[in-house]
């Protein structure tokens, strides 16, 4: 298939467009280039990308593509709360703009990379599945569930959205980022000696890696239609469904690092156990190789390869919201995180 992939540029988008493109898919990245210079290793493989807003995209734009896959965002919590309009105008409302040109431009398959986050706070240990009732806590989850309603609003026998509720991703990416939990906390031992914690650790979270988000997009991108139009899929297996605390007790056992709780940390109301059978049942045959203990050995592994330190991870190079704010307060980014001069290619 001819396949755009947005936020080709990013975390996830820098592993995933190459996997794409070597299981044979003919790939095009659509990226705002905001991380740009923040390369953590080589890119794993050369993708054709345009430098483009998501936000400006039209269907002229998707002429003659098979698929979309949807991973431009401002991507977690804290970004979220940097302003919420934004995050609805970059999350939800480009979203469904994206979806509504692509359906016009002719694009049979649009995949929507959301996020489990959207079960906020589940008031139970039980595991979730996706008939469970979404309860989200921050403007980043309210905006993926509204832009996951919309979007399923434009399903019609030539146009298959799916949304793939990621669970939170881990692993070495050429675009690394610090700011989501194991990566985190991996981060912290390797720099400091000490593994911190910023909570009490008693929240739930589920976990992939990010090679694994790729092979699943894969599967609901070559899947027949019928099996994904309309549909929601947790990604990730119930086996990685950990504690914090339990992911900062295995990096302790890894690493020798001692775990320190920070001053005035409390508990986070963001808690949740999923339920991952709906992928596993629709598709047998998709094996996601990663656990989070292989995946910590690889990032402190990395973290000693590339020399990473306290500075770097002090800096804005691997914190999202770092970054844009250093961008915002040097003036190169205006209000609305629009370049104020063009970006060279």
């Amino acid at each position: 298939m001819r396949v755009l992939v947005t936020g080709h540029h990013g975390y996830i988008g820098s592993v995933l467009a190459p996997f794409l493109a070597a299981a044979g898919h003919d790939v095009i990245g659509y990226d705002t280039q905001l991380y740009r210079g923040c390369d953590f290793v080589e890119d794993r493989g050369s993708v054709f990308g345009r430098i483009a807003d998501v936000r400006d995209v039209a269907p002229a734009d998707l002429e003659g593509f098979d698929a979309v896959v949807h991973y431009a965002a401002l991507s977690n919590d804290p970004l979220g709360d940097l302003d919420a309009s934004l995050t609805e105008e970059v999350n939800r409302d480009a979203t469904l703009q994206l979806a509504a040109a692509a359906r016009e431009a002719g694009v049979r398959r649009f995949v929507f990379a959301s996020s489990c986050s959207m079960y906020g706070a589940s008031g139970t240990e039980e595991a979730l599945d996706e008939q469970a009732s979404l309860q989200p806590l921050t403007p980043y989850a309210e905006s993926k569930v509204r832009a996951e309603e919309g979007m399923f609003a434009l399903a019609d026998g030539d146009f298959a959205p799916v949304s793939m509720r990621n669970a939170t991703v881990f692993g070495v990416s050429p675009r690394l980022r610090l700011d989501i939990v194991l990566n985190n906390l991996a981060a912290w031992a390797h720099t400091t000696g000490r593994i911190r914690l910023l909570s009490d650790g008693m929240a739930w979270r589920p976990l992939v890696h990010v090679e694994d988000v790729a092979r699943a997009t894969l599967a609901l991108l070559e899947a027949p239609e019928e099996a994904v139009r309309g549909e929601a899929f947790n990604v990730g297996t119930d086996e990685q469904n950990y504690l914090v605390r339990q992911l900062a007790e295995m990096l302790e056992e890894i690493t020798g690092c001692a775990i320190e709780v920070a001053a005035g940390s409390a508990a986070d109301q963001r808690s949740y156990r999923v339920d991952f059978s709906k992928l596993a049942r629709t598709f047998p045959h998709l094996v996601l190789e990663w656990d989070a203990e292989r995946g910590a050995r690889e990032l402190i592994d990395a973290y000693r390869e590339v020399g990473l330190t306290k500075d770097d991870f002090d800096g804005d190079r691997y914190i999202r919201l770092r970054r844009l704010k250093s961008l915002l307060e040097e003036e190169k980014l205006d209000a609305d995180l629009r370049w104020l001069a063009p970006v060279a290619s």
